[in-house]
């Protein structure tokens, strides 16, 4: 069945978007993907984490499609456990940009992707994962990184913010690799002109979509080319301001199932009622104008006048609900008797009119003689 709207593909980033701080997946925003699938559209994962990394998550979605992994130089196919595209990142030319960035910024801790689909990540001594759940094996040096070919490198530094440390890092890498920042505590290097963008169309271009049928949803900067990519890109609230100032949509956080309520208005379906034990959202989200309101499906609509009911929408467009007829008036008073007949008023009579004769010259004005 082909999806009710315009968006046939829908792109999601993982890390503070589709995920929670935990690293879960919540119970709303799981039965709305189901629903889009269901639907006709397809879900892809667009993350910057390693195919490995993503694969668990990938089980619990029960996605056996594509994942677009690594920032963009990674094409996996879960159902085949095996990669359908990557490209790697030189490591004399990562090795290069890192020695220039220091030498811009001082000492920093760095850590790689290893390339494939049971690739490590490792970790030199000093750095610090930015996501604890993530497995990481330490090495004791850097040259030890450099074993195995790599797909990204990631950096920090001890006292640099993100964005300081990507501005930096941008000014002297040149054409070396493309720097991202893809998390608190995540900037990257990957194969020069490799983003998001780019596993993005190669993943459409295999499932023969187009841009304009893609939605898009993200969180930092290293998603901004998938947003130029897609027809409609959705910000988080808890977003980076330079994805902010380039989305179409700015919806709830990745905590309040910002991805489910967009999904929930667009393909006009609810998954959060009562049976949730959450109260919904009444919200005006930014950028975006409230949807008009719905009415309820042909079917439902004989039964609803039976009942005297309607359907009527939220302000932000979201769930429907049924509002029920309002109950007749009713009174703890008792009624007032009506008053008891009685004989007719006698008609009323006028006393005859008198005319007083006035002697010549008075006026009423004229005072006593």
């Amino acid at each position: 069945m082909a999806a009710p709207t315009a968006y046939s593909l829908i792109a999601t980033d993982l890390d503070g978007t589709l995920l929670r701080s935990d690293d879960t997946l919540s119970d709303r925003t799981h039965t709305a993907l189901a629903k889009v699938t269901r639907a006709g559209a397809r879900h892809l994962v667009v993350t910057g984490r390693p195919a490995p990394r993503v694969r668990p998550l990938l089980d619990e979605l029960g996605g056996e499609g594509l994942a677009v992994c690594g920032q963009g130089a990674q094409l996996y196919d879960a159902g085949a456990d095996r990669m359908l595209w990557s490209v790697t990142l030189d490591r004399e030319l990562a090795e290069t940009a890192l020695g220039k960035i220091e030498a811009e910024v001082g000492m920093l801790y760095a850590a790689v992707d290893q390339d494939g689909v049971d690739g490590l990540t490792l970790i030199e001594p000093g750095y610090v994962m930015p996501h604890p759940t993530l497995p990481a094996v330490r090495v004791p040096r850097r040259d030890d990184l450099w074993a195995e070919p790599i797909s990204k490198v990631l950096l920090r530094h001890p006292s640099l913010s993100d964005d300081e440390l990507a501005s930096a890092a941008r000014g002297v890498v040149g054409s070396l690799a493309t720097v991202t920042m893809s998390g608190p505590g995540t900037v990257e290097l990957q194969p020069c002109g490799v983003t998001k963008a780019t596993g993005l169309a190669l993943a459409a271009a295999h499932l023969g979509l187009m841009p304009s049928e893609t939605l898009a949803f993200g969180d930092m900067p290293n998603d901004i080319p998938m947003f130029d990519w897609a027809a409609r890109g959705v910000a988080m609230a808890n977003a980076h301001p330079e994805l902010k100032a380039v989305a179409d949509e700015i919806t709830l956080s990745n905590e309040d199932d910002g991805i489910a309520v967009v999904l929930e208005r667009l393909f006009g379906f609810c998954t959060h009622s009562r049976l949730t034990g959450r109260k919904p959202k009444y919200i005006q989200y930014e950028g975006f104008r409230p949807a008009r309101r719905e009415h309820a499906p042909d079917a439902a609509r004989p039964a609803l006048r039976a009942n005297g009911g309607t359907f009527a929408t939220r302000p932000s467009g979201g769930c429907r609900r049924r509002v029920a007829p309002r109950p007749p008036a009713t009174s703890r008073r008792a009624p007032t008797p009506a008053p008891a007949p009685h004989a007719p008023a006698p008609p009323r009579t006028r006393p005859p009119r008198t005319r007083t004769r006035r002697r010549a010259g008075w006026a009423p004005w004229a005072g006593a003689g």
